[in-house]
C-alpha cells in the first residue's frame, strides 16, 4: 500500500496505493472538500485538471448533511460527488475542538449541539467508523480528541490516554464494519492520530503506544491550532523518530507553502489545508515569487497572469486586471479562478518537490523556496 522509493535526510518520496485512483505519488497535498464539494465553484472534474491527486471530506458535516445515509443509498461520496480518486474522511474527532462551546466529552465519545440547528448528536469511535463505512472513503481517520491549546499537562496526558483507548475500539469496528457484506468499500484504511498538544514527552510516548496497534497510517494532529510555528517543528521532530518507516505519515490541517515544505523536510507525507480555497476567496493568492493579493490597485492595469511562471487553467487564459475586477464587482467567477489558481499551485508545489526528492535536489530547492513563499509582494 506505501512504500519509500528515496530518501533525502528525512525527507521521503514515496507511492501510495489504495481502492480508487491507482498510484498517489508521495508527498501528496490532500484538497479539502468539506461538504463533498470545494468551497469556491470548484468540481470533481476541475480537480483532475489542478493536479489534485486525493480529496478530503469531513464526517461531521456530511452526517448532518446530506446524511451518511445518504450519501451510502447514493453509492458513496465517489459516486455521489463524481470523483474517481482517493477520498479521505476526517474522524469528527476536529469538532472535538473547533466546537468546544457546544460539546461534551466522555469516555463513551462527545455529545454535539448541531451548528445548523442545536440539536444533539452522539459521537464515539464506533459511529465515526459506522459514519465514515457510510461515507465509503478510502482513507478513515480515527476519533481523536484535538486538544486547545494552550493546555494544562493534566488534561493533555488524560485526553492522550483516552484518545488510545478510543484507536482502538476505532481499529475493532473498522476491521468489523470492513467485513460486512454490504460495505460500500471494504478496502477502506484505518490510521491513526498523535496526540499529547506540546508536550514532546506525551507525543513520544502516544506515539510509540499506537503504533503498536496496526493502522495502515499514522498522522500528527492538534497542531497548526495556535502554537509558535517553531513549536509545530519541534513537535513534528520529536515524533518522527516513532512514526512507523513503512507507513505514509499525515500532518493534519498544515498547512502553508512553508509549512509544506518544511514538513517533508522532517519525515512527512500527506497534507492538507483549507488555507489555499479560503484565502482564494478572500483574494489572497500564491506565486512563485510569493503571496499576492489581487485585490490591490496596483493590479487594476496589470495584462500579466497571477503568476507568470504558473501552468494553471486560469493563468493561461486570464490577465491579473480581469480577476482583480471579478473581485471588485463580486463576481461569483472570481472566487472560482482563484480557488482553482491556489489548489494549482498547492498540487504543483508537491510535484516539485518529488520532483527535487528524485533528483537528490531537495535540499537546493528548500533553500530557495522555503522563506520565499512565505513573502508578500
Amino acid at each position: 500500500m506505501f512504500k519509500v522509493i528515496k530518501q533525502e535526510g528525512r525527507a521521503r518520496r514515496g507511492e501510495f496505493s489504495c481502492s480508487h485512483g491507482g498510484v498517489v505519488q508521495t508527498p501528496v497535498f490532500m484538497n479539502v472538500g468539506t461538504q463533498a464539494a470545494i468551497k469556491g465553484g470548484v468540481s470533481a472534474f476541475d480537480l483532475k485538471e489542478l493536479g489534485c491527486q486525493i480529496e478530503l471530506s469531513n464526517t461531521y458535516h456530511l452526517h448532518l448533511r446530506p446524511g451518511d445515509d445518504v450519501v451510502k443509498q447514493m453509492g458513496g461520496l465517489h459516486e455521489f460527488m463524481r470523483w474517481d480518486g482517493p477520498i479521505l474522511t476526517d474522524s469528527g474527532g476536529f469538532q472535538v475542538f473547533s466546537l468546544a462551546s457546544l460539546r461534551k466529552i466522555t469516555e463513551e465519545g462527545v455529545t454535539f449541539a448541531s451548528h445548523l440547528d442545536g440539536h444533539r448528536i452522539f459521537m464515539g469511535p464506533e459511529e465515526s467508523m459506522q459514519i465514515q463505512s457510510n461515507l465509503g472513503s478510502d482513507i478513515a481517520m480515527a476519533f481523536d480528541e484535538c486538544v486547545e491549546n494552550p493546555a494544562t499537562y493534566e488534561y493533555a496526558k488524560a485526553s492522550c490516554e483516552r484518545t488510545l483507548r478510543w484507536l482502538r475500539r476505532c481499529k475493532a469496528e473498522h476491521d468489523r464494519l470492513n467485513s460486512l457484506p454490504d460495505v460500500v468499500n471494504p478496502g477502506q484504511m484505518l490510521f491513526g492520530i498523535n496526540q499529547g498538544a506540546t508536550f514532546t514527552d506525551l507525543r513520544r510516548w502516544h506515539m510509540k503506544e499506537i503504533a503498536k496497534i496496526e493502522c495502515d497510517g499514522y498522522a500528527i494532529g492538534g497542531l497548526a491550532v495556535g502554537e509558535p510555528t517553531d513549536t509545530m517543528y519541534e513537535i513534528i521532530e520529536a515524533v518522527e523518530p516513532y512514526m512507523p518507516v513503512d507507513k505514509p505519515r499525515y500532518l493534519m490541517g498544515v498547512g502553508t507553502p512553508s509549512n509544506i515544505i518544511e514538513g517533508v523536510a522532517r519525515g512527512v507525507d500527506f497534507f492538507d489545508c483549507v488555507m489555499p480555497a479560503r484565502n482564494a476567496r478572500h483574494g489572497k493568492l500564491f506565486t512563485w515569487q510569493g503571496t499576492m493579493n489581487i485585490k490591490n490597485a496596483k493590479y487594476k492595469l496589470d495584462e500579466r497572469p497571477i503568476d507568470p511562471m504558473c501552468d494553471c487553467p486560469v493563468c493561461r487564459n486570464f490577465s491579473r486586471s480581469y480577476i482583480r475586477h471579478l473581485f471588485a464587482a463580486e463576481e461569483i467567477l472570481a472566487m472560482r479562478l482563484a480557488v482553482m489558481h491556489n489548489l494549482f499551485f498547492y498540487n504543483n508545489l508537491t510535484k516539485k518537490i518529488r520532483d527535487a526528492l528524485d533528483v537528490g535536489q531537495f535540499k537546493e530547492f528548500r533553500a530557495e523556496y522555503s522563506h520565499k513563499l512565505s513573502q508578500k509582494i
